[in-house]
């Protein structure tokens, strides 16, 4: 099962996004800075409030968000030889459009609570340490994991698999993980996925 990362990977961060459009430098961090995920979220929902703004607002940037140029391509050809799952740490409610354009892969990520008014008031993880745990049952399934990603997150996931990979990451992150392979392109991911899988 390769497992991929979705935001930076496939598609580009939405936050960041949402940041640039509404003016909000601060909404700008990602796990990419900071690792401790519940603190990112508590900062995240307290910005929006204090803004005055919800779920509407960023469904509407989300609209105009498309996939990464080559990412629905990569991933045909990924599923034409092995079986893949998103996985990820972001919400249903911002990424069924993104993957709609992609074609529907299987997502495996997380929910939000949303007042009648639109304003998101808390975060549902799937799972405590989403990334690890979802490796680790699909290990217990039966399955070995390949997995990719590009953030601080992704680093567990990556090291409980059968082999990893990061790809368009920080030279940060980078230099805290030297004996994981970098990667920069989609020619070259596909190539390392296929020869960890010896497809």
């Amino acid at each position: 099962m390769i497992c991929l990362d979705m935001e930076g990977v496939i598609a580009p961060e939405i936050w960041i996004a949402f940041a640039e459009e509404a003016g909000i430098p601060e909404l700008r961090i990602t796990t990419r800075e900071e690792p401790d995920y519940d603190k990112l979220m508590r900062c995240r929902i307290q910005i929006l409030k204090d803004h005055g703004l919800g779920l509407p607002q960023i469904q509407d940037t989300i609209a105009r968000i498309k996939p990464l140029p080559g990412a629905k391509e990569f991933l045909d050809e990924l599923r034409s030889f092995a079986q893949v799952c998103i996985v990820s740490d972001t919400f249903y409610e911002f990424a069924m459009p993104i993957m709609a354009q992609l074609g529907y892969p299987t997502l495996l990520c997380n929910g939000l609570e949303v007042a009648a008014d639109g304003t998101i008031t808390d975060y549902r993880m799937r799972v405590e340490n989403s990334k690890v745990s979802t490796v680790k049952a699909l290990q217990q399934m039966g399955f070995e994991t390949v997995a990719s990603g590009d953030s601080l997150n992704d680093i567990g996931m990556i090291r409980n698999s059968k082999a990893g990979f990061l790809f368009r990451t920080t030279d940060a992150i980078k230099a805290a993980n030297p004996d994981i392979p970098a990667l920069e392109t989609y020619d070259e991911l596909l190539a390392a996925l296929r020869s960890a899988i010896g497809k």
